[in-house]
């Protein structure tokens, strides 16, 4: 068993013992639940490369990177350096995140795009994410039937949730349903955690008419993203280059104000 399929098996066990704990009709208590999420702003994002900066302690090819990061502190420093989103892990057991994360970002934060990225297999976990305060979901093709992705992406939307759709081949691409916003190409091959961009230039031209198309993970220098950009990704996820360093912040502003300086 790959880690994939364990962290799925994991995740299956977890969710059913969160809506034992939880049920879905307890969650519209929380304050966020059902709220008008942030918008898409596509504008910037014709003239320069976004970022959807990341949230993580850890990780299960990396194993510890940023174990007393505070997720509020991160936040307002990532806002600063100007990213589109911030992506926050809230699985637990592999990733070393949870809910409480997300919620206190939007607490403090509440005009910030957030993207709750979990392993989401349930309807239940659409619905935790609105009572979290996310924006945007993450749905992950690998993991989803096709009509797993249908419901889910519906399930969202009627919640008012953006998604980001992510594929690695054509095959998982053929998965996608017109109510998703944003399709991302994961440069990291989630069973062999291996890292090639090579499948993001092929699937560019593949895209979904309308979609935002995004690059994911393993990316770290500007001349990539500029050479991405130039294909036609328009926002980059990145988050172990900002995680691994003591201020996540400031490593982020230093590689915007170099990618915005170079596209200037």
């Amino acid at each position: 068993m790959n880690i994939l399929d364990t962290i799925v098996e994991h995740k299956r066990v977890e969710v059913l013992k969160r809506k034992q704990h939880r049920p879905v009709s307890s969650l519209n208590s929380s304050p966020f639940y059902g709220r008008k999420a942030n918008v898409l702003d596509r504008s910037p994002l014709n003239n320069r490369p976004g970022i959807i900066a990341e949230f993580k302690r850890r990780s299960p090819s990396r194993g510890p990177i940023n174990l007393k990061a505070d997720p509020v502190h991160v936040a307002g420093a990532y806002r600063e350096a100007g990213v589109f989103a911030m992506s926050i892990l809230t699985d637990r057991h592999f990733f070393g995140g949870g809910l409480m994360d997300l919620e206190r970002v939007r607490r403090s934060y509440p005009g910030m795009l957030l993207l709750r990225k979990d392993f989401i297999i349930d309807p239940y976990q659409v619905h935790e994410s609105s009572a979290g305060g996310a924006d945007m979901i993450l749905l992950i093709a690998a993991i989803l039937e096709p009509g797993e992705v249908s419901d889910l992406a519906l399930e969202a939307a009627s919640l008012g949730l953006h998604v980001l759709f992510e594929v690695h081949n054509r095959s998982e691409l053929e998965k996608y349903h017109p109510a998703i916003e944003l399709v991302g190409v994961n440069n990291r091959d989630l069973r062999s955690f291996e890292v090639d961009t090579a499948g993001s230039l092929e699937l560019i031209s593949h895209m979904p008419e309308g979609v935002i198309p995004v690059s994911e993970s393993g990316l770290t220098g500007v001349d990539e993203i500029r050479g991405l950009f130039q294909s036609g990704f328009r926002l980059f996820l990145m988050g172990e280059v900002f995680m691994k360093e003591q201020d996540p912040g400031e490593a982020c502003r230093k590689l915007t104000g170099q990618i915005w300086n170079d596209e200037a």
